[in-house]
This record gives C-alpha cells, sequence and structure tokens, in this order.
C-alpha cells in the first residue's frame, strides 16, 4: 500500500494524529515519510485518508 497526500491539504494535522509512523507535518502541508505503508500501519493509513477533511490522501 502508497498513499499520496496533494496540495488540497490544510495542515489540519489529523493524519499525524492518526498514523504518525507514516505521516507527518512538512512547513507548509502534511508529508508521507514511506514508500511503502508498513503491513500493521495499513489501518490507521487508511483511517487517516478516510477520515481527511478535504480527501488530500489517495491510497493506492
Amino acid at each position: 500500500m502508497k498513499v499520496k497526500i496533494d496540495d488540497s491539504c490544510t495542515a489540519c494535522g489529523l493524519c499525524v494524529e492518526t498514523c504518525p509512523e507514516v505521516f507527518r507535518m512538512g512547513d507548509t502541508i502534511a508529508e508521507v515519510i514511506v514508500g511503502q505503508v508498513p503491513p500493521q500501519f495499513e489501518d490507521a493509513a487508511q483511517q487517516a485518508a478516510d477520515e481527511c477533511p478535504v480527501e488530500a490522501i489517495a491510497v493506492e
């Protein structure tokens, strides 16, 4: 599983709170810090994508 964050991110921090093993706050928007989401964090990464208020997180 891979995740991406697009430019519509509002830097609310929800993804970082939900799954800090995959997301971190950058200078202006959240960033993905792994190339491939480790299996043990897939559910949390999917939850972050599902709960993103602006749908900025894409799951592949």
